[in-house]
């Protein structure tokens, strides 16, 4: 069992090699990045429905410019909506403080309108933590400076727009999020997987199943 868990982590850790992306390196690779949108509210106003894609905010950054999205197909952004709100979720990987004053978690928000987002952090989705707010484009935070600590995990990542800040009409209304990266990033470990019974225990079981049912 040692053995089967060394070789899944080692495969594992082969996987995961580091990407410098907008300026920014992730040592995890593309596993740095937000898995899933576990919870979105589009605002009022909403963005159009194109613009509500939740699984184009997933995943590594990869906005090329552009303006309004003709479908969610096309679409390479999640547009928040004034005031609108959005849970990112990490699912093969946990975010973690550093233990330092570098930053430890990246927002891509793209788009030409400056908009301005709030940032929070939970370890389970139920209580959060304020972790101040980005400004626009893509900045960073550092979660240290508001308690965390390499011991920490969380799984979660609230971005919530400004509405008083940026336009408050139009298709990309509200804060549009390309990506959400943890930085400093905590890998989770593949299951480790159970050895199968051999034939001949399968075998020997359905042998003595059969000697107790004649006996009886």
């Amino acid at each position: 069992m040692r053995k089967l868990l060394f070789i899944a982590l080692l495969a594992f850790s082969f996987n995961a090699s580091a990407v410098l992306i907008g300026g920014v390196e992730f040592p995890q690779g593309t596993a740095s990045f937000a898995d899933a949108v576990s919870e979105y509210d589009p605002g009022s106003p909403q963005p159009t429905t194109p613009n509500q894609g939740t699984s184009n905010a997933i995943g590594a950054p990869d906005f090329a410019g552009g303006g309004s999205c003709a479908d969610q197909a096309s679409c390479t952004y999640l547009s928040l909506g004034n005031g609108g709100s959005a849970v990112f979720q990490f699912i093969d990987n946990l975010l973690t403080g550093s233990g330092d004053s570098e930053l430890d978690l990246w927002i891509f928000e793209v788009g030409p309108d400056v908009e301005d987002t709030f940032v929070e952090v939970s370890e389970d989705g139920l209580s959060w933590t304020l972790v101040g707010k980005v400004f626009g484009a893509t900045n960073g935070v550092d979660i240290d400076a508001f308690g965390f600590t390499p011991a920490s995990v969380l799984s979660y990542v609230r971005l919530t727009d400004d509405p008083n800040e940026g336009l408050t009409t139009g298709d990309s209304v509200g804060a549009d999020i390309d990506a959400v990266g943890a930085i400093t990033t905590r890998i989770v470990p593949p299951p480790v997987p159970t050895p199968e019974p051999s034939i001949l225990m399968l075998f020997a079981a359905g042998l003595l199943g059969f000697r107790l049912v004649k006996k009886a």
